[in-house]
């Protein structure tokens, strides 16, 4: 049975204040097991007051994060090395941003003018070559375990956090994504609410938002009761997770169904041409074209709507051969998206709380091999940070010559991940339960980048 240490927002809460301590029988033996450490209950309550102390006045409000799955690469990207031979440059020149000094590729033209708006991190960096390894990475702040799989920074925001008003707190677009942006060890509860289909088509959402034919809001309040009849049946048997997270499942649904705002939230209608426009989306023909946009535009409408964390997946980046017919219309796709996504956020008022990411498992090698194309290569890589409490027109750190190792201000997985909580004001040394009740660190032994912060 999995379990967790339960937060303010989940039921049957631990209260460092005794007059509101409500037990249950699991905790019960949870304290019993810390007592096997030379714990009491004193002690408990001690650090679950600590925990709360430590939390920082949250600057984010929101994530959106863009995933890029398969290894994005940097020196074609956000590291230009216009020095390097040709064999490892690549063929893709260098331009100007709105930042003296700093260069973009090619592709990235209309991000090199808001470059002004974002922190580039460009010592990213890690040892684990294999996709899934990688993800697992970057996904959790922890390298990969045998024993364990932990939970995505989504799933730990939904925990912790909570939701807000309908809209479930962490939504993946599309579906498809990494096997690690789920909860892990918590409780499925905490994982994402997961969109098929693309956002740009006609319906897309709504449809699946909708009351299935035949079943009017009257019906639909009817089977809500059913529903609860048995419930109460079942109200003194203690729950499984497996039971807690078909309740939180359907209560989820629910209110999801009732609430035109947020069924609106899942959609693009309503959104003019040029929003659209803003966002690089382009008609084609009876449908939207398919395009980094369409996703990046739903993403704002979400956390807009409530929407406390929301991953976006683009493209297909491991371009082992052709890497640069691979990349040139997806990258001045993502280029456009992001740029329009910073500037709607921007004109929104949404900047400043609203933490936007652009991350991969890994970069791709600093020399282009025999078959056009690029390996993976995690020793290091660029990432993108904006909005949420993060500077503004800063480069952190910086690669070598060559693109191929931290020259400066290498940054791990766990004070990446570390800086990334305490954005939202959540405290990474916190300690969360893994089954077996055996306490987890959030994030173990990670430190806030304070040179990220604004």
């Amino acid at each position: 049975m999995n379990s967790q240490l339960h937060t303010e927002h989940d039921p049957g809460t631990w209260h460092a204040d005794p007059a509101h301590f409500r037990p249950r029988r699991r905790d019960l033996f949870r304290v019993g097991w810390l007592g096997g450490l030379g714990l009491t209950l004193g002690d408990y309550f001690q650090l679950q007051a600590q925990a709360s102390d430590n939390r920082s006045q949250p600057t984010a409000k929101n994530v959106i994060h863009i995933y890029l799955q398969g290894g994005f690469a940097h020196m074609d990207s956000f590291d230009p090395k216009p020095d390097a031979p040709l064999e490892y440059r690549g063929i893709l020149e260098p331009i100007s941003t709105s930042l003296p000094g700093v260069y973009f590729s090619s592709h990235m033209q209309s991000t090199a003018k808001i470059a002004d708006k974002i922190t580039v991190v460009r010592s990213m960096t890690h040892t684990e070559v294999d996709h899934s390894r990688g993800e697992h990475s970057m996904f959790t702040g922890y390298r990969p375990s045998p024993a364990l799989v932990y939970p995505s920074v989504g799933s730990v925001v939904a925990h912790e956090l909570g939701p807000r008003g309908a809209m479930p707190p962490y939504v993946v677009v599309p579906t498809a994504g990494s096997q690690f942006s789920g909860s892990g060890y918590l409780s499925n509860a905490f994982g994402p609410f997961a969109l098929g289909g693309d956002p740009a088509r006609r319906g897309f959402a709504v449809r699946d938002l909708s009351l299935p034919e035949g079943v009017d809001d009257v019906r639909f309040e009817r089977r809500k009761s059913w529903k609860s009849m048995v419930d109460q049946h079942f109200d003194a048997i203690e729950k499984d997770d497996k039971l807690d997270t078909m309740d939180s499942f359907y209560s989820r649904a629910y209110e999801l169904l009732a609430s035109k705002e947020s069924k609106e939230a899942f959609s693009l209608n309503g959104e003019s041409e040029q929003t659209k426009n803003l966002y690089g989306m382009e008609p084609w023909g009876p449908i939207l074209r398919p395009s980094a946009g369409a996703r990046l535009l739903i993403a704002r409408r979400l956390v807009e709507a409530g929407t406390r964390f929301v991953t976006v997946t683009y493209g297909a980046w491991d371009t082992h051969a052709y890497h640069y017919r691979g990349i040139e219309t997806q990258l001045p796709d993502l280029d456009r998206a992001f740029a329009g996504l910073i500037t709607d956020l921007e004109q929104r008022g949404l900047l400043d709380s609203t933490l936007v990411l652009i991350t991969s498992e890994f970069g791709r090698t600093p020399r282009v091999n025999a078959g056009g194309g690029r390996d993976h290569w995690p020793r290091v890589f660029s990432i993108v940070m904006a909005g949420g409490g993060v500077k503004r027109g800063y480069i952190h750190g910086a690669s070598d010559s060559l693109a191929a190792e931290p020259a400066e201000n290498a940054l791990g997985i766990e004070d990446y991940a570390t800086t990334i909580y305490h954005l939202l004001g959540i405290d990474a040394r916190k300690q969360l339960m893994s089954p077996g009740d055996r306490p987890q660190a959030i994030v173990m032994n990670g430190q806030v980048q304070r040179d990220l912060l604004a």
